[in-house]
C-alpha cells in the first residue's frame, strides 16, 4: 500500500509510503490519499490526523514520472464536490478538502512541488531541522494546482509568496519558520513523535469548540470586521450550550486548574 493509515486513539496518523520516490504522489496514490481523509473526517471517534512520509521524506510533489495520459485523465477525475456528501478531490488527493478537524504536518526531509501544497493544506507543519520545502515544480513548467497560490501568500503574506513562487528556490527548515512557513522546529527523527504528542494533546480537549473556534479562525478570511464578528458569535452560542457550561461547571467544582487536565 502507497497509503497506511493508524489508529492511536483518536488519533489516526496517516503516511505516504513510497520511500523509493520520496513519497512522490501519482494518481493511485493520490485517491488513496484523498479516501484516508475523507474516511477520517467521517469517524466520529477520530479526533486529530498527522500527515507523515516514510522513509526520511515529506513529499517531493506529483510523480512526475507519472506525467502522461493517464495523469490527464487523472486531472479530469478531479473535481470541485457540493457539500460534505459530495468531497472535493484535488490533484495531490485531499487538497481540495475542507476538513472540520485538524491536521498536522510532520515534515521530513523534502515537502517541495505538491508536497508542499500537501502541507500547506495541514493546520500547521512541524519540521525536522534538515527539512526543507520550494516550489520545486517551477523549473519544469509545472504549476501549483493543489492551493499552493491560494494558501502561501495566506500563510507568508504576498509578497514573500510571490518571491517563492518565482525563484522556485529552496526553504531551509529555520527560514521556515522564520517567515511563518512552519510553526515548530525539532531535532532529526522528532517531527513525528511531536507531532503525535501534539495532536493527542489537541484531542483531550473537548471537541465541538475545538472545532468552531477553528472554523471561525478560517471563516473570518474576506470578511469585514463586523461581518467577523457575527459568524462568531452565531457558530459560539451553540458550543456554550453544549460544551461551556459543563466546562464551567468542571472548573467551578475545581478540575483543570493552574492548566492541568486532571479532573481533581
Amino acid at each position: 500500500m502507497t497509503v497506511t493509515v493508524q489508529r492511536q486513539g483518536p488519533v489516526t496518523l496517516v503516511t505516504l509510503d513510497r520511500p523509493e520516490c520520496r513519497n512522490a504522489v501519482d494518481p493511485a496514490t493520490a485517491s488513496r490519499l484523498y479516501e484516508a481523509f475523507v474516511d477520517f473526517e467521517r469517524d466520529p471517534d477520530a479526533a486529530v490526523a498527522v500527515l507523515h512520509g516514510a522513509g526520511g521524506h515529506f513529499s517531493a510533489g506529483f510523480d512526475l514520472k507519472a506525467m502522461s495520459d493517464d495523469a490527464t485523465e487523472w486531472l479530469r477525475q478531479t473535481h470541485f464536490g457540493q457539500g460534505r456528501d459530495d468531497p472535493s478531490l484535488g490533484p495531490m488527493g485531499p487538497t481540495r478538502l475542507a476538513l472540520r478537524k485538524p491536521v498536522i504536518a510532520a515534515v521530513a526531509g523534502a515537502a517541495v512541488a505538491g508536497g508542499m501544497e500537501l502541507a500547506l493544506w495541514c493546520d500547521y507543519r512541524i519540521m525536522e531541522s534538515s527539512a526543507y520545502m520550494g516550489v520545486y515544480c517551477r523549473r519544469w513548467g509545472v504549476p501549483l494546482i493543489d492551493g499552493g497560490t491560494v494558501r502561501l501568500p495566506r500563510i507568508v503574506g504576498l509578497g514573500r509568496a510571490r518571491e517563492l513562487v518565482l525563484t522556485g528556490r529552496r526553504v531551509d527548515a529555520e527560514e521556515a519558520l522564520r517567515i511563518g512557513l512552519c510553526e515548530y522546529v525539532v531535532d532529526e527523527g522528532e517531527a513525528l513523535p511531536t507531532a503525535l504528542a501534539q495532536a493527542a494533546d489537541i484531542a483531550r480537549f473537548p471537541q465541538h469548540c475545538l472545532r468552531a473556534d477553528r472554523h471561525c479562525v478560517d471563516a473570518q478570511q474576506g470578511r469585514s470586521l463586523e461581518d467577523a464578528l457575527r459568524h462568531e458569535f452565531k457558530w459560539s452560542v451553540p458550543v456554550i450550550r453544549t460544551e461551556g457550561l459543563k466546562g464551567a461547571a468542571r472548573f467551578t467544582a475545581g478540575s483543570g486548574r493552574h492548566g492541568r487536565f486532571d479532573e481533581s
